[in-house]
């Protein structure tokens, strides 16, 4: 009796870790536990300090009766740190069991840190902001952190087929684990973008969805029925690596002509170069683009023509009902979003009378580390997605 109990118990505190708070009448429609039931777990886990009762947020439009009180994880009892550890930037993210944002930030690391002084920054980052927010890590239950390149996410089986991650991941990976004594669990940083929008962005109403992270580098992430799909080899989503020119540049991947050399911002500026054409960083092609300047404008088209041919043979295989454009270069908006739309439509089975947004994604620069903190949440689960953290 006592481990159907536990098993009642987990299930419900399950529902909150992955939708945040929620009202007893939502609670047991997506536990299917019994009213008693579930008023008794309850009340035992409020006694204990595990949950606490929120009342509901007020808003102008009141409604007919009293609106429902609702039962959350305690923010005290627990904490997630989610971290981006970008070729250029790292990101961190402090959250609370409860989804609310303790704290946020931001710091520049050299494209040519190894592994170790990688791990390292990002420590500091994350002891710094614990440091000027005054939150308390004892509580700390996880740590996502998000990678660029090839990363393969954490085994749940010995019979799991996910590859092994690379030397490098686990050297980070570990080297944070060790300093704050929880498992981490780790994915593709533009993966982890996918999973935040996902869940609190662009694509949150669509159960299929694809992501796109361009920036210095390119890649991306599926939503399929709902879940973030990693994929066999843990490679699943990596569309900058492509090949759309089989004879071209060697790519550090190991193909030729992979999407990535072609359309990333430090490749378009080359390109504008040689036209005659000086840009002095991404965000002035981005502003001189979207101020429809002619030779940097044909050279961003032509790019985001190339990433709509690509992407037409994934809408065609996931039939996705939405694709969201994030990074660097979505901030060109209509200037890009066209393109992609007018290639995919093209090409991905134009007789088909498929309706497909191109949108741009909802999360800037903290899509990563947010993901990671949906991904800490969810290490122990296997519900679909969770709700968003609120600041």
């Amino acid at each position: 009796m006592q481990r159907v109990r536990l098993a009642h118990t987990e299930v419900l505190l399950a529902q909150l870790r992955s939708a945040g708070p929620l009202s007893r009448a939502e609670l047991i429609r997506l536990t299917g536990l019994s009213r008693t039931t579930l008023f008794d777990i309850i009340g035992d886990l409020i006694a204990r300090g595990v949950v606490v009762e929120r009342e509901p947020a007020l808003s102008g439009h009141r409604g007919r009766g009293r609106p429902s009180t609702t039962v959350s994880l305690n923010p005290s009892a627990g904490r997630i740190v989610g971290i981006d550890l970008g070729r250029a930037t790292i990101t961190v993210i402090v959250a609370t069991l409860g989804h609310d944002i303790l704290a946020r930030g931001s710091r520049p690391i050299t494209l040519t840190a190894g592994p170790a002084r990688r791990a390292n920054a990002a420590i500091k980052l994350i002891d710094d902001l614990v440091q000027q927010h005054d939150i308390d890590l004892r509580a700390l239950e996880a740590i996502g952190l998000g990678l660029p390149g090839l990363v393969a996410g954490r085994s749940r089986s010995a019979g799991d087929s996910v590859s092994s991650p690379s030397v490098a991941v686990k050297q980070i990976s570990t080297r944070i684990q060790d300093r704050y004594g929880v498992a981490v669990v780790t994915d593709n940083n533009s993966r982890l973008a996918a999973l935040a929008e996902g869940t609190w962005g662009a694509t949150r109403d669509v159960r299929d969805a694809i992501y796109v992270r361009w920036s210095d580098g390119v890649g991306g992430g599926l939503i399929v029925d709902g879940r973030l799909a990693r994929g066999a080899h843990g490679a699943a989503g990596e569309i900058g690596h492509v090949s759309v020119e089989p004879d071209g540049d060697p790519c550090t991947c190991g193909g030729r002509g992979c999407l990535e050399l072609l359309i990333r911002p430090s490749a378009l500026i080359e390109q504008c170069a040689r036209r005659g054409v000086t840009v002095a960083d991404p965000a002035d092609l981005v502003a001189r683009a979207l101020a429809g300047e002619p030779t940097i404008s044909e050279v961003v088209r032509h790019a985001a023509t190339l990433l709509g041919r690509v992407l037409s043979g994934m809408v065609v295989q996931l039939d996705p009902g939405k694709v969201a454009i994030g990074g660097t270069l979505a901030h060109a908006g209509e200037a890009v979003l066209e393109p992609v739309r007018t290639a995919i439509g093209q090409l991905a089975i134009p007789g088909h009378t498929r309706r497909l947004d191109v949108v741009t994604a909802q999360f800037g620069d903290e899509g990563g580390a947010l993901g990671a903190v949906a991904a800490a949440l969810r290490l122990n689960m296997s519900e679909s997605l969770p709700a968003v953290p609120t600041t």
